[in-house]
């Protein structure tokens, strides 16, 4: 990650259980295409037993951002969430001023 500013976006989801309907694949090839365009930073990602998760991606600039929002296959994963996959969603896009991590030696 690069220091400060760079902007999170942030996607909160409850999702429909229904296996077997391309959501997992679709999740897998949307972080893989995000990590090629410019301006990824990374991403972090969690879902409960009850369905709602939270996704952040991270990225260099506000238009990197833009862009990814609008990339055709990144789309075409949209247009599916909408129509089958989330029972609902939000979604943010913050600058991030500051930022700290922390972590022990062995990392537990």
């Amino acid at each position: 990650m690069i220091d400060p500013p760079y902007f999170a976006v942030i996607f909160s989801s409850h999702r429909r259980a229904e296996p077997g309907d391309g959501y997992g694949e679709m999740a897998e090839r949307m972080k893989a295409l995000a990590a090629q365009q410019p301006g990824f930073l990374g991403i972090e990602s969690a879902r409960d037993g009850d369905g709602f998760g939270i996704t952040v991606s991270y990225w260099a600039t506000r238009d990197d951002v833009t862009a990814w929002g609008r990339h055709a296959e990144h789309l075409l994963a949209q247009r599916f969430g909408r129509e089958k996959w989330y029972r609902s969603f939000s979604l943010r896009v913050c600058r991030v001023e500051a930022a700290r991590n922390f972590a022990t030696e062995s990392g537990t």
